[in-house]
């Protein structure tokens, strides 16, 4: 990885954030290691988008400050891939792995701006074949219909 993406590594830093229905609230102070844009084919499917964006984190304790009775965990079995979401609305919430390594934030989620910055699309081989014509798609403010 090159110098600036190692600049950003380590960085202790407390991140807030909700699901959409608001069910789901939490408060984490972790060390913030990365923020990746994963394209693979299950990051995809659960976040039903072009790919998921994740701030990685050395484990520690989630502060659900409410909603914690309200997630249901997924752990797929090839890739040792997991989705911890809300029961009522469905958004993906923070969750640790299942070696304990990891600690994954959905920055979709996230009710403050982190200071890390995306820094590398992740399973770039895995991504939507459509993506690149969005990125260059006109820009609108709304939902405009015609």
């Amino acid at each position: 990885m090159s110098n600036s993406v190692n600049q950003q590594k380590d960085r202790l830093e407390t991140l807030t954030g909700s699901c959409l229905c608001g069910a789901c609230q939490y408060s984490i102070t972790a060390e913030v290691m990365h923020f990746f844009h994963c394209h693979c084919i299950q990051c995809r499917k659960t976040t039903s988008a072009a790919y998921a964006a994740n701030i990685l984190a050395v484990p520690t304790e989630i502060n659900w400050t409410s909603g914690s009775d309200n997630m249901t965990r997924f752990d797929y079995p090839d890739r040792g891939f997991t989705q911890v979401f809300c029961k009522t609305c469905g958004s993906g919430m923070p969750f640790i792995d299942k070696k304990e390594q990891i600690l994954f934030i959905p920055t979709g989620t996230l009710d403050c701006t982190p200071n890390i910055q995306p820094e590398a699309n992740i399973f770039w081989e895995e991504k939507a074949q459509w993506l690149e014509h969005g990125r260059h798609a006109p820009k609108v403010t709304g939902f405009d219909i015609k």
